[in-house]
């Protein structure tokens, strides 16, 4: 079959019903990817430090001779790999498309590493579509979804206030929202790695976000209620309040500055609530993991709080140790709240008895307009 070669928006769209190969070395796939591309590489890393170090030395013709001749041998296993990519594919995604001779390719620039192998997978008779401008034209696209405006709604409160169910709440109802700290893999405070896997890349954090704000800006959601209203553009995307980084990883600061000049809908949970809450999220790891934690923000604690909190920690005072670890959130938090711009025109506080997911039903309840209706 020809092998096609399509723009940016075409290739997005399909890749939501066929696989989706990268072509690069595994180290460029580690280092940064399309969200939900396969490995599928030509060459690997040492091949390709040969290559560029061949051409750039030697000239083009020995770097093409080179390169054809690791062709030859990995060609032979494409075919296998690529079924075994497919398999894999559809059980991520049950709804993918059931066609199985079609696929999605890319490499650096859209050049010679993705033609070749979209040339050997089409005599094996797959529909290929390349992108044109490869990974690097992608890479233009996401950074240009942080330039757009959006409609946004952010989710706020102090620590511990349950903001990230609230956010699962809306998500289940079929509304627009995206979780941060879920791409981020970090829960955002010193104690926000403790179980969660290791983090994405800057740039690859960058990349997840911009496909998440073009596929909840653009696409219909599956809402469970007034899904007359999900297909209005306009409707906010729900997301929660965070700090402009995420562990290692940072928002995009033209978007989060969007972020912060949007309406804030604070939960207003009392102390004792919250510090349950901790409690429950974090009380059961080991004492050496959250000591380890705590020094990581001892500078800002205070020599005696901190002294204080291990203390607490290594006599099993886990209540009194992570009280004054809230107190010091809540005043960080405090000073973020109030450096906002406009505060007063945007903050709607959400009373609120206690922390859990039937405040998210409550809390979705008493919001419904903004749920579910366009910013006018």
């Amino acid at each position: 079959m020809p092998v096609e070669q399509i723009n940016i928006d075409e290739f997005i769209d399909l890749a939501k019903s066929f696989p989706l190969l990268d072509v690069r070395s595994p180290g460029e796939f580690l280092h940064a990817h399309i969200p939900g591309a396969f490995s599928l590489p030509l060459f690997t890393d040492e091949q390709r430090k040969i290559i560029g170090t061949a051409y750039k030395q030697q000239g083009r013709q020995i770097a093409v001779d080179i390169g054809l001749k690791y062709f030859s041998e990995r060609m032979k296993h494409v075919f296998d790999e690529t079924n075994e990519i497919f398999k894999a594919n559809k059980q991520e995604n049950k709804n993918l498309n059931e066609k199985k001779d079609t696929l999605l390719l890319y490499c650096w620039r859209g050049g010679m590493r993705s033609s070749t192998m979209a040339w050997l997978l089409s005599l094996y008779g797959f529909k290929v579509y390349t992108l044109i401008g490869g990974y690097k034209y992608f890479r233009r696209w996401a950074l240009a979804q942080f330039n757009k405006e959006y409609t946004l709604n952010i989710i706020g409160g102090y620590t511990g206030s349950g903001k990230t169910e609230i956010l699962k709440k809306i998500k289940n109802e079929g509304q627009k929202a995206i979780d941060l700290e879920a791409l981020a893999n970090h829960k955002g405070s010193a104690f926000g790695a403790l179980g969660e896997e290791p983090q994405p890349g800057a740039e690859m954090f960058e990349n997840l976000l911009a496909s998440e704000l073009y596929r909840v800006k653009n696409h219909r959601e599956n809402a469970t209620n007034d899904n007359a209203y999900t297909k209005n553009e306009n409707i906010a995307i729900w997301l929660e309040d965070e700090s402009m980084h995420i562990g290692s990883v940072g928002i995009p600061k033209l978007f989060w500055n969007q972020m912060r000049r949007s309406r804030l809908f604070f939960l207003d949970i009392p102390f004792d609530e919250r510090l349950k809450n901790i409690i429950t999220c974090y009380g059961k790891y080991e004492k050496e993991k959250l000591s380890a934690c705590i020094l990581k923000i001892q500078k800002r604690l205070g020599g005696r709080e901190t002294k204080n909190a291990l203390q607490f920690l290594n006599e099993g005072r886990i209540e009194e140790c992570f009280s004054i670890l809230l107190h010091y959130y809540d005043k960080l938090y405090e000073g973020s709240l109030n450096n906002r711009e406009n505060l007063h025109e945007l903050l709607n506080k959400i009373p609120c008895s206690s922390v859990g997911i039937n405040n998210a039903q409550k809390f979705a309840l008493q919001n419904k307009e903004h749920l579910y209706k366009p910013m006018l």
